[in-house]
């Protein structure tokens, strides 16, 4: 199922992009995408609260590592995101950086998304930037 067209203006995302490719270290932005779910044996209030788009637990699904210049708008991850997996609710985003003029080597840059997906799912999300699937930038913490 497509995601809706993006009804914001996605400036929070130009700005990640912007503020990463701006860093005297190479970058490597992560993802993780994740949907909300109504966790086992909710109480009432839990139900009502996931109902109105407010509750629920969060399940990631799949994550990615992305250097800037290779994602030119939100909607060019929402159309890849589309091509690889589920739909989703969130998508979580990070920043790695480099060292030395080198962008993170793949091991740094697996233990950061396995880390972030622990943490997504764990619930622990204050530290990181959250996107509808429609660009809109939410408030976590």
């Amino acid at each position: 199922m497509p995601y809706p067209p993006p009804m914001t203006d996605n400036s929070h995302f130009r700005q990640l992009l912007a503020a990463a490719a701006a860093q005297p270290e190479p970058q490597r932005l992560l993802f993780v995408f994740a949907f909300a779910e109504l966790p086992d044996r909710a109480t009432p209030e839990q139900q009502e609260r996931f109902r109105s788009g407010r509750g629920g637990a969060l399940a990631p699904l799949m994550c990615v590592d992305k250097a800037p210049r290779d994602i030119p708008d939100f909607q060019a991850l929402v159309s890849e995101s589309e091509r690889a997996g589920p739909p989703w609710s969130v998508v979580f985003a990070a920043s790695l950086s480099g060292q030395a003029g080198r962008p993170p080597d793949k091991a740094r840059i697996d233990l950061a998304l396995e880390t972030m997906v622990e943490a997504v799912r764990d619930g622990r999300i204050a530290g990181f930037a959250a996107y509808g699937p429609r660009g809109e930038f939410l408030e976590v913490g």
